[in-house]
């Protein structure tokens, strides 16, 4: 059963293979495909990354398959635009990454001892940081540089100041922070009035790292509570549309602030 499944995986892995192949040849291919780049494909290789984790969150198996089939497309595609070079291949990619869980799984493909997650995580650590064998990757510096290069921005905001913390780099207490809140809230308004459009967003983005401190303080998840109050807004606003007589941009800013405060209660229980 377990051979007539690994079989039946493989078939299906080549069909897609076969399938991304002709869709980038020249003869007779898709015209969309061929002009993909490396590049041009990021945006969608963090959409469907995105997605994936969203239908995870659903609980919708169904949903799941299709999208981490979407993902693992963007890894043949990827994989096979950079063979159309001689690069590397789908065959590349699959085996370093198996040797590279080979090497950092001694507990489980060799002789070491590691009984508890905290164990295998250290373990982790040290293999990984002897397989970089460059100093200037192992300063802090040069990690918190490669978590702001390659994580989502809140979570590598999160990442940075957590590390930063940790060697030192702290507030004595909340009340720092919040001085640091408003410290750059008040460049941020001055800048608005006074400066240019780069100075306006990197003030900005000061007064975002900021409030990101009072959640690290707060043990909130930054990225969890901003999907809960887009989930939230996105079912007001639906109130607010469903009880709207006439179109939106025909009411006043004073009806839709009723509408508004209307799908408030009414998903509070209150009316």
């Amino acid at each position: 059963m377990t051979i007539n499944l690994q079989s039946k995986t493989l078939e299906s892995l080549q069909r897609l293979i076969d399938v991304v192949a002709q869709l980038r040849n020249p003869e007779g291919g898709c015209p969309w495909d061929l002009a993909q780049t490396p590049e041009s494909l990021t945006p969608y290789v963090l959409e469907e990354a995105y997605e994936v984790v969203d239908a995870i969150q659903q609980g919708d198996r169904e949903h799941m398959a299709e999208e981490l089939g979407d993902l693992l497309l963007q890894v043949v595609l990827q994989s096979q635009i950079f063979s159309e070079t001689d690069a590397f291949d789908l065959g590349d990619v699959a085996q370093g990454i198996a040797e590279k869980l080979i090497r950092r799984h001694p507990h489980v493909f060799g002789d070491s001892q590691a009984a508890t997650p905290e164990e295998v995580h250290v373990t982790w650590e040290a293999i990984k940081a002897a397989e970089k064998g460059n100093q200037d990757e192992q300063t802090l510096t040069s990690k918190l540089a490669r978590y702001g290069r390659t994580l989502p921005p809140m979570t590598a905001t999160m990442k940075i100041s957590k590390k930063a913390a940790k060697a030192g780099f702290e507030w004595e207490t909340l009340d720092g922070v919040w001085e640091k809140v408003e410290e750059e809230l008040g460049e941020f308004r001055h800048a608005l009035a006074h400066e240019s459009a780069e100075n306006q967003a990197a003030e900005f983005g000061d007064v975002l790292f900021s409030l990101m401190q009072v959640a690290r303080w707060c043990d909130i998840d930054p990225v969890a509570a901003l999907q809960g109050t887009n989930r939230r807004f996105v079912q007001r606003f639906g109130l607010l549309e469903q009880s709207a007589e006439k179109p939106l941009d025909d009411h006043s800013i004073e009806e839709l602030e009723a509408l508004w405060q209307h799908a408030k209660r009414k998903i509070a229980g209150e009316g």
